[in-house]
């Protein structure tokens, strides 16, 4: 497999960094260039030919490069003389690659499992296959509408939106079939999302990887400073899924939302105050923020599946707003009693994934390679805390208007979402000073 590597842009969000002295791939990130991490996660995961579109300064990237003896890399150089978009350039590339190739924006810093992307692509079929996440911006990104793996839509950024909608948003690294190539009749500026793969999504053979590792575009300022320190700390390397991973499982009524009962539309999703706040302090810990949730209402008929994906897509849509964001959600549509008005027979079941079981933790624990001696639960009842024990994990109970006798012991009682979350990272701090001395 081969790689591209969209590297022609100016910079001018960057250039209180570059000053124009050098293009934006070269800017140093916690030391070393942008295109050189990117092309060292490349090489380790096999990709040894590289193709760069280059524009601006594109002789120093020529000259870093030789200088660098390509890092044992085939490099192959695509020079724009007039600037060809975020996909134009593809168009050189019809009659030179034959197999399923790479293509990735050159002002990402990312550590991620590639092969695992690989795999999925290929057991899939896929044409393309978009590589995904939640971002702290969604409302002015780009929006990818996606159903059961497959991409149905890209919702541009700055369109008038008329529903809630998942955080789901593209990560500027994506696998093509070269049959796509064909698309390229002739050479002009092309934007590789909405002109390239919106081309394709008709086909039904386009397909979202949604993954929490580390993929961040670091093209602004703001986001190139944070993203230089989360280096420095081992942020982005301590989430790439080969290793294990922590997680805070969340429940979701009377924990994120306000409780209203058994809830059966989006209408009645209001966040607590500060969730988001707490939340967002989560997604910057190097913990994962994974809801977990029983949802009878499907099995009582009195709720469809795509209501209760409404449902979290409010909230998804809520926290967004205010940057922060879940990594995964889970829910349980079961239940295991007989006699409601509208019920539906096959999901009226005893099931695995109901908590207090625990199916929903040991799916996540499949899917992100989870280490639950490092994993907590914050609920608001006794079936949050029971599960928490029946994983043999951490356990926090938040305040709720939920009245009920105490049947299981959290390890820690807060005063609300923020107050459990604090509790956490402070146990975490503590570990790693006690670890330290």
């Amino acid at each position: 497999m081969v790689a591209v590597i969209l590297a022609g842009g100016k910079g001018t969000r960057l250039l209180s960094v570059t000053n124009d002295e050098v293009p934006k791939p070269l800017a140093k990130i916690a030391g070393k260039p942008i295109l050189e991490r990117c092309l060292m996660q490349l090489k380790k995961y096999g990709i040894n030919e590289v193709y760069l579109t280059l524009g601006h300064l594109h002789e120093k990237i020529e000259e870093f490069l030789i200088s660098k003896k390509n890092f044992g890399l085939k490099v192959h150089y695509i020079i724009e003389k007039e600037p060809l978009g975020s996909g134009g350039a593809l168009y050189y590339l019809k009659d030179k690659i034959k197999d399923d190739f790479i293509v990735c924006s050159g002002d990402i810093i990312f550590d991620f499992d590639i092969s695992k992307l690989i795999t999925f692509h290929k057991n899939n079929k896929a044409l393309i296959t978009l590589v995904t996440h939640p971002n702290t911006h969604p409302y002015d990104s780009d929006i990818i509408v996606e159903k059961n793996g497959k991409v149905i839509e890209i919702s541009k950024k700055n369109s008038k939106r008329e529903t809630f909608y998942k955080n789901l948003v593209n990560a500027g690294f994506l696998i093509a079939n070269p049959k796509t190539l064909s698309s390229f009749t002739e050479l002009k500026k092309l934007n590789l999302e909405h002109d390239f793969v919106n081309n394709f999504i008709p086909t039904n053979k386009v397909y979202s990887y949604k993954t929490p590792e580390f993929i961040k575009d670091v093209g602004t300022e703001e986001r190139f400073y944070e993203t230089a320190k989360f280096l420095e700390n081992g942020l982005v390397q301590s989430r790439n899924l080969r290793k294990k991973q922590k997680a805070i499982f969340l429940d979701r009524d009377g924990t994120i939302n306000k409780y209203k009962g058994f809830i059966n539309s989006s209408d009645d999703i209001e966040l607590i105050d500060k969730v988001a706040e707490g939340i967002k302090n989560i997604n910057q810990s190097g913990y994962l923020a994974i809801v977990i949730s029983n949802q009878p209402v499907i099995a009582r008929g009195e709720c469809t599946f795509d209501e209760v994906e409404a449902m979290f897509d409010k909230i998804e849509f809520l926290l967004g707003l205010e940057g922060a964001y879940i990594d995964a959600r889970y829910y349980c549509p079961h239940h295991p009693h007989k006699g409601y008005e509208g019920e539906v027979p096959e999901l009226k079941i005893k099931c695995r994934c109901r908590k207090p079981d625990i199916g929903m933790i040991e799916k996540a624990v499949k899917d992100f390679n989870l280490d639950l001696k490092n994993c907590y639960i914050i609920g608001d009842s006794n079936v949050d805390i029971m599960t928490g024990k029946n994983a043999n994990i951490k356990t926090i109970k938040v305040n709720s208007p939920l009245v009920e006798e105490p049947l299981a012991v959290p390890d820690y009682e807060a005063k609300d979402f923020c107050d459990a979350v604090e509790f956490i990272l402070r146990s975490e701090n503590e570990k790693k000073h006690n670890c330290n001395h």
